[in-house]
């Protein structure tokens, strides 16, 4: 497929054919393809945990799914929890507080404040997003959705993740089944002009900001 069109169909699938298994080859190459990210100073601080059994799938959703008391797994999830395939990516920023003390980086002190952003949390996220994309050139589906902050201890637990290791989130990856699309896409892509700015940071409709304050008339 080409690459346009793997851009073009990505969107995020919330109900999976439980029947179809990822082939093995197939996880391996979404794997393959997760580890080529790019990482700050090539620290590769990521962790992904690949749950493709039954049991360690239920485990998951036990451990990190919101319950209803009324309907037991709240709606949405109900399709989700149907993926035969859910990769976790973590980052590990103690691995580039470490890379960036070594005498090629210099920042001996490992001070977290010297970074702009959370580069850890960002690398771990193109991770999942070349696993997003390799899903859609494989043919399958795919869902990124966080782990709720109140269920990461159990989670945890669940699978003896260290605590070195932070969950930016889950995904669900499978053969897609029929889904309704999301209400939000209603909303409509912002336009390019809305978003984009070339040369000069403008608002919208490409009126920079001094000329905004300008008066009418002038």
């Amino acid at each position: 497929m080409e690459f346009a069109e793997v851009v073009r169909r990505r969107r995020m699938v919330r109900n999976y054919d439980p029947d179809r298994p990822v082939p093995p080859e197939v996880v391996d190459r979404l794997l393959a393809h997760a580890v080529r990210a790019p990482s700050a100073g090539f620290s590769q601080g990521w962790g992904f945990l690949v749950l493709e059994d039954p049991a360690d799938r239920a485990r998951f959703w036990t451990a990190t799914s919101p319950k209803d008391p009324a309907s037991g797994m709240s709606g949405w999830l109900t399709g989700m929890s149907r993926a035969p395939l859910i990769v976790v990516p973590h980052s590990n920023r103690s691995a580039y507080l470490d890379r960036y003390a070594e005498p090629d980086k210099g920042w001996s002190d490992r001070d977290e404040r010297r970074w702009p952003v959370p580069y850890w949390d960002i690398d771990a996220g193109m991770a999942a997003l070349m696993m997003l994309l390799t899903a859609v050139d494989e043919g399958l589906g795919a869902c990124f959705f966080g782990i709720p902050p109140e269920r990461t201890s159990a989670y945890r637990e669940s699978f003896g993740v260290p605590e070195d290791f932070v969950p930016v989130g889950a995904l669900t990856i499978g053969y897609r089944a029929p889904d309704r699309r999301s209400p939000s896409l209603k909303r409509g892509r912002r336009p390019q002009a809305e978003v984009i700015h070339r040369g000069r940071w403008t608002r919208r409709g490409g009126v920079s900001g001094d000329e905004s304050s300008a008066g009418p008339g002038r």
